[in-house]
């Protein structure tokens, strides 16, 4: 069970492992569990392997699409 600061420490690392991958919307920390866990939201499925785990602290990923503006 990954802590929020553990998870907060995990993006860093998947931020700069998916830099170059074209198909990642965002990175952020989500509730996982108990725990906390990084989440990589994809414009759509990436041609290359994702991590599933960086130091610990799971890597959840999802199709999102791109993101659109909501009228307020």
């Amino acid at each position: 069970m990954a802590t929020a600061e553990q998870a907060r420490e995990a993006k860093k690392q998947v931020t700069a492992l998916l830099r170059d991958v074209p198909e990642v919307n965002g990175i952020g920390i989500t509730r996982a569990g108990e725990g906390w866990a990084v989440r990589v939201n994809l414009l759509a499925e990436p041609d290359t392997t994702l991590p599933t785990a960086v130091d610990g602290v799971p890597v959840q990923s999802r199709v999102v699409g791109p993101a659109t503006a909501q009228a307020s």
